[in-house]
């Protein structure tokens, strides 16, 4: 079950990232909006707190990769609990 955990968290992250790049960059004719990475925001939770620690022009990328730590945690935790 972990796995599919694993997996879920990772197409969320997937299809947020996507959208938070095609409203920042205004991608496909979309425009560009300050609540494009808003979806980011609940899968980067507790590390997105940190970003404030950062310059604000490194927020957006900081925003970008705070669910990589939450993912690397569950594969971690698959690699461990898994077998």
């Amino acid at each position: 079950m972990l796995r599919y955990i694993l997996w879920i968290f990772g197409l969320a992250y997937l299809a947020a990232l996507v959208l938070f790049v095609i409203g920042t960059f205004g991608l496909f004719g979309s425009e560009r909006g300050p609540l494009a990475g808003v979806f980011l925001l609940p899968l980067g939770v507790p590390w997105i707190w940190l970003v404030d620690l950062a310059p604000e022009r490194f927020w957006p990328w900081l925003l970008a990769a705070a669910p990589v730590v939450n993912l690397a945690i569950l594969w971690a935790m698959c690699q461990k609990f898994g077998k």
